[in-house]
């Protein structure tokens, strides 16, 4: 698969991966209609199947519904290192304490899945390997067996995610394995995996 990151949310949603509230919209008046029932402030999110999309404008914070309006009228029609905007995510915006990064991907040399889990999220993957490689676990699990609660805690503890954010997290990639695995994925990935100052663990963005 490879899904907008609309499609990704609504599809984690399937697995019990909490996502921030929001909806699709095709227009301005849609993306107004969304933020209404999402609840201020929210974030505008151009759809396009490309990373980079903050830095070129296509998110947006809103406060209200002119900056709504304004928001989305500029980010429609936007073009994004070739893609250009025809969809928006409207999505309440979340207080973030901390950033994650997980990921489940097949590594087909070792036959085995890959789980990849960073303190360090919010930032682009391959930039933390490089500058930081043991901030990145890389855990090896065989199709077979699966990932425990157990060991989802163990992988957490060893990534170092924040003490009061290990249990969230660890269910999150019991989770997100069985989203990876029961949809036949290539990749399944959360990044950011925010902690929120409540506690709460949820799912910021969705690639699938």
């Amino acid at each position: 698969m490879d899904l907008f990151e609309y499609q990704g949310k609504q599809y984690f949603a399937r697995f019990d991966i909490p996502v921030s509230p929001g909806g699709v919209a095709d227009t301005v008046d849609e993306a107004v209609k969304v933020a209404n029932a999402s609840g201020f402030p929210v974030v505008v999110k151009a759809q396009v199947q490309v990373g980079g999309r903050g830095k070129a404008g296509g998110i947006k914070l809103a406060n209200n519904t002119d900056e709504v309006r304004l928001h989305a009228g500029n980010i429609l029609g936007m073009d994004i290192k070739g893609h250009v905007v025809k969809r928006l995510w409207v999505e309440h915006a979340s207080d973030i304490a901390e950033e994650y990064y997980a990921s489940y991907t097949l590594d087909r040399s070792a036959k085995k899945h890959l789980l990849m889990l960073s303190a360090q999220g919010g930032v682009d993957i391959e930039e933390v390997a490089a500058k930081d490689p043991p901030a990145l676990v890389k855990w090896h699990i065989d199709p077979v067996d699966g990932i425990s609660p157990a060991a989802a805690r163990d992988a957490a503890v060893r990534a170092k995610i924040d003490a009061e954010a290990v249990d969230g997290v660890a269910d999150m990639l019991v989770k997100l394995y069985r989203c990876f695995t029961e949809g036949d994925c290539d990749l399944a990935e959360i990044n950011p995996l925010i902690l929120r100052p409540d506690g709460g663990v949820h799912a910021l963005d969705a690639q699938a």
